[in-house]
C-alpha cells in the first residue's frame, strides 16, 4: 500500500506547495519580477532538458522526474501570467455594457497571449516526449491544460467561489471576466468528465505491479487529476478555500 501511497502524496504536496510558491513570487514587489522570471526560464529550459531524458526511461525515479518536470514546465507559464508579462492585448477591465458573445471576445483577449503560450509549451512537452516509452510528463501537461481551461471557462460562466483573491493587485482588473453564481451548466459535466476519466485510471493502478515504473506513472497522473476535479468542487462549495495557501499570499509589494 506504502508505494501506492507515496506517488498519491508527493501529488498533494508538489500541486499545494507549487501553487503558494506561485502566489508568493506574484505578490513580491515589482523589482523582483525580472530575477523571477529568469528564474523561472532557466527553469523552463532544465525541466524541458529533464523530461527529454527521463522519457527514454521507465524506471520509478524516471515518472517522478518527468511528472515534476511537466509541473515545472508548467509553473513557467503561471509565473509569466501573474507576473503580468504574458497575459494578454485587453489590460483593462471588462466594458459594463458588454454581454454575451461581446463579453466572451473580450474575456478572450484579456488572456489570449497565455493561452497562444499553453500550446507553445505543449508542443514543447510534447517534442520532447515524443516516442519514447516514459509519457508521464506528458499525460501530466495534458491533464493541467484541459482542467485549468475548464476552470476558466467555468470562472467565465459563474461559480461560488471565485478565488479573486489568488490575483496580485495588478491583474484585479481580470476580476471582471469572473461572474459569480451558485453554479453553470459546465460545472457538471467538467466534473463528470474528469472523473469518468480518473476512476479508470485508478483502476488500472490497483493492477499494476506495486512497485513498477506503470504504477507510479498512473498513481501520479490519476492523483493530479483527482486534485484538479477537486479544485472544481472547491469553486462551487460554500466554503472558503484561499486558507490553504495563505501563506503564498503573505508577500506584499
Amino acid at each position: 500500500m506504502s508505494q501506492y501511497l507515496l506517488p498519491a502524496l508527493f501529488t498533494v504536496l508538489v500541486w499545494w506547495f507549487a501553487t503558494g510558491a506561485i502566489l508568493w513570487l506574484g505578490r513580491l514587489p515589482r523589482w523582483t519580477f525580472p530575477v523571477t522570471m529568469t528564474g523561472a526560464t532557466l527553469g523552463l529550459g532544465f525541466a524541458l532538458a529533464g523530461l527529454h531524458i527521463s522519457a527514454a526511461q521507465t524506471s520509478v525515479a524516471s515518472a517522478y522526474c518527468a511528472f515534476t518536470c511537466a509541473v515545472l514546465v508548467w509553473g513557467w507559464q503561471e509565473i509569466a501570467f501573474l507576473l503580468g508579462y504574458v497575459t494578454g492585448a485587453r489590460r483593462s477591465a471588462c466594458p459594463a455594457d458588454s454581454r454575451g458573445w461581446k463579453r466572451a471576445w473580450h474575456a478572450t483577449e484579456a488572456i489570449l497571449h497565455h493561452e497562444l503560450a499553453l500550446v507553445v509549451l505543449a508542443l514543447l512537452v510534447f517534442a520532447a516526449s515524443w516516442n519514447q516509452p516514459n509519457q508521464t510528463g506528458w499525460w501530466a501537461y495534458l491533464v493541467l491544460w484541459t482542467m485549468r481551461l475548464s476552470a476558466k471557462l467555468n470562472l467565465f460562466l459563474g461559480v461560488r467561489n471565485l478565488s479573486e483573491n489568488f490575483l496580485p493587485d495588478h491583474l484585479a482588473y481580470l476580476q471582471s471576466y469572473f461572474t459569480r453564481r451558485a453554479c453553470n451548466w459546465l460545472m457538471p459535466v467538467s466534473v463528470t468528465g474528469a472523473t469518468a476519466v480518473a476512476v479508470p485510471l485508478w483502476t488500472a493502478v490497483a493492477v499494476q505491479p506495486a512497485d513498477g515504473f506503470a504504477a507510479t506513472s498512473l498513481c501520479l497522473v490519476a492523483g493530479l487529476l483527482t486534485l484538479a476535479v477537486i479544485e472544481h468542487l472547491f469553486m462551487v462549495a460554500p466554503i472558503p478555500t484561499a486558507w490553504m495557501w495563505k501563506w503564498g499570499m503573505r508577500a506584499k509589494a
